[in-house]
């Protein structure tokens, strides 16, 4: 997969400098913008790595203007884990917080999402679109029936984020056949407020413009949301059935699929 777009380039991480170039510029969102920490933090390299990392794939946003020998090159990336290709006893890493036993006995060829994020001087623009479309692709490629994964809502003041959980939990709660659930003591209920209490404006402006773009696909959540310490996160599962987007949606992931290599 390779795609070339003015002077950016999208493709899948190749080798070891390909990941390495990936997990710094993790490092330099979550971690020196957001404040995230984690076990195999390496500051000294300034690389954000994490166990799962061999068991993925890696999407790159690529600007060829820029030094790969810095490493300082990928300026967006998503890191995405099939199913299908998950080893005997491995775990999503989804599962350190949510149970996704609906999702496993599903039948369902499933692609886990995460560690996505673009450089602060690209957002605003065609970065994010730019890898959406490789997803599609990717997700085209490989038959993905569901898509799912944690989606971040900085911080971990629950009274803070009352409307959008309260939101979320009310309007978009999946259907039993595919509702994971939150475990552990960092677990916490999302229907913080009664219904009528909610206001819809309040809690899409207190929405990270990524979970509103899941949830423009079809997109729902999981029960109950997690706090992620070590990330300074209140997380939410999102899950996408492929099947279940409006016709204007799988129409965008049609095109793709007909549209000449």
């Amino acid at each position: 997969m390779t795609a070339r777009d003015g002077q950016l380039t999208l493709r899948l991480a190749r080798d070891d400098r390909d990941l390495a170039a990936a997990q710094r510029l993790r490092y330099r969102v979550f971690v020196e913008e957001l404040g995230a920490s984690g076990p195999l933090v390496d500051h000294q390299a300034r690389l954000e790595k994490d166990v799962h990392d061999a068991l993925c794939d890696h999407l790159l946003l690529i600007d060829p203007q820029r030094d790969p020998a810095s490493l300082d090159d990928v300026v967006g990336v998503y890191r995405l884990l099939q199913g299908a290709k998950l080893p005997a006893g491995a775990s999503f890493y989804s599962e350190s917080e949510y149970d996704l036993t609906a999702l496993r006995q599903s039948g369902r060829r499933l692609l886990e999402l995460g560690r996505s994020c673009v450089e602060p001087a690209y957002r605003g623009g065609t970065a994010m679109l730019h890898l959406w479309n490789g997803l599609a692709d990717y997700t085209l490629s490989n038959k993905i029936e569901v898509l799912f994964g944690v989606a971040s809502f900085h911080g971990t003041d629950l009274e803070a984020l009352a409307q959008p959980l309260a939101y979320l939990h009310h309007n978009h709660l999946a259907p039993p056949p595919l509702r994971v659930t939150a475990i552990g003591d960092q677990a916490r209920a999302m229907d913080r407020m009664e219904p009528e209490m909610v206001d819809r404006r309040a809690a899409m402006l207190a929405t990270p413009a990524l979970i509103k773009a899941y949830l423009r696909l079809g997109g729902v959540v999981g029960e109950g949301a997690y706090l992620d310490r070590d990330f300074n996160t209140t997380d939410v599962c999102l899950l996408i059935d492929i099947s279940q987007m409006s016709e204007k949606h799988r129409a965008f992931y049609t095109r793709k699929a007909d549209r000449p290599s």
